[in-house]
């Protein structure tokens, strides 16, 4: 299913899909901010009927959060539909989507989807139903950071969805930051703790690799729930009733992302995580695993060498210490794209973007 970029003077729809804390009064400065700033970017800002009814509200009525999703497909004017922000449990929408009139919806009208941690939920669901889809951004920690602006890899990522360009080369920033410890009034035009970036990319097992792969992947912690039904019995029960995650054969062709929220599982809990996924023969049948830098860089010397025993039981390749997610700044991963993965230049390009 083909998209078309973004251009000035397109609406941008926001839903809250999971946490309804965008309607909650003491959001309303970053509210006030983003809308700002997507204006000041050409785009035209419309929230759906519920996306502003409060956190209690969107917790207790997964099928308007639901109806809002499938009227901003409908809705002509929109042309790209961003979360409000994560939560942990969107997949309760997936009962009241998952048909085929909600299917014809999504094929017949196309949008650009963007958002990021529990989104993945939605992601999942629509990928299967056929759309290519961006995991990135959120409203609220993205678009309305507290600074004087957004940050600039941050800014100057989500501005590739205006790129006709379709090749997309994703480079390390060359700082990253810390997550606020409050998003109270007093922080707004305050910067975050920033750290220059001492890494970069961290190839392991590539060595003098080219490999070439469609994008596929989510928060690890709800792909972990999502395979295990940990925070949620019916979460599993759901992916597994309407068979939305690849099978064997499909995984093949797959080069997985994953990332880890800001719960910053320890050494001992990120094996637990990824021991679902080998279980799954996930590690066994993909072609090779990207993973985001973790928020903060806690625990980064434990997960490299979890990551490099992985690599070394499945000889899989692993590029480590990306930019997306729930570290800060992030760039925007692309599902369905090709991503070629070239350890001779170190060197990451998405093919096909939009």
């Amino acid at each position: 299913m083909n998209l078309n970029h973004l251009k000035k003077g397109d609406c941008i729809a926001i839903v809250s899909l999971s946490s309804g804390i965008l309607g909650e009064q003491f959001c309303k400065y970053q509210l006030e901010i983003g809308i700002r700033r997507l204006e000041n970017m050409g785009l035209k800002v419309k929230f759906m009927n519920n996306s502003l009814q409060g956190d209690e509200f969107i917790k207790n009525n997964p099928e308007k959060r639901a109806e809002d999703l499938k009227q901003a497909f409908l809705d002509k004017e929109v042309k790209i539909i961003m979360s409000a922000i994560g939560g942990d449990d969107s997949f309760k929408l997936i009962p009241f989507l998952y048909n085929d009139q909600f299917k014809e919806i999504v094929m017949k009208n196309p949008k650009i989807f963007i958002g990021y941690s529990d989104t993945t939920n939605m992601h999942l669901m629509l990928n299967k139903i056929g759309l290519k889809t961006y995991y990135g951004h959120a409203f609220l920690t993205d678009i309305a950071e507290f600074d004087v602006n957004m940050l600039d890899y941050s800014y100057n990522s989500f501005l590739e969805l205006f790129n006709i360009t379709q090749e997309y080369e994703i480079k390390s920033a060359d700082i990253w930051f810390e997550e606020r410890k409050n998003w109270n009034k007093e922080q707004i035009n305050t910067p975050r703790t920033a750290h220059k970036e001492k890494d970069g990319h961290i190839f392991i097992n590539c060595e003098n690799k080219i490999i070439e792969g469609e994008l596929y992947g989510g928060c690890l912690e709800s792909i972990y729930s999502i395979l295990t039904g940990d925070r949620y019995k019916e979460q599993k029960e759901v992916f597994e009733k309407y068979q939305i995650l690849p099978d064997e054969i499909e995984w093949k062709s797959k080069v997985l992302f994953i990332e880890t929220s800001e719960e910053k599982p320890n050494k001992a809990k990120l094996i637990e995580l990824l021991k679902a996924l080998e279980e799954k023969n996930i590690f066994k049948n993909i072609k090779a695993l990207l993973v985001g830098k973790p928020q903060d860089n806690t625990y980064f010397d434990d997960y490299i060498f979890v990551f490099k025993q992985l690599a070394k039981k499945y000889n899989l390749p692993i590029v480590f210490n990306l930019n997306f997610g729930h570290s800060y700044p992030k760039f925007i991963i692309s599902y369905k794209s090709c991503i070629l993965i070239d350890s001779v230049k170190n060197k990451l390009t998405i093919k096909n973007f939009i």
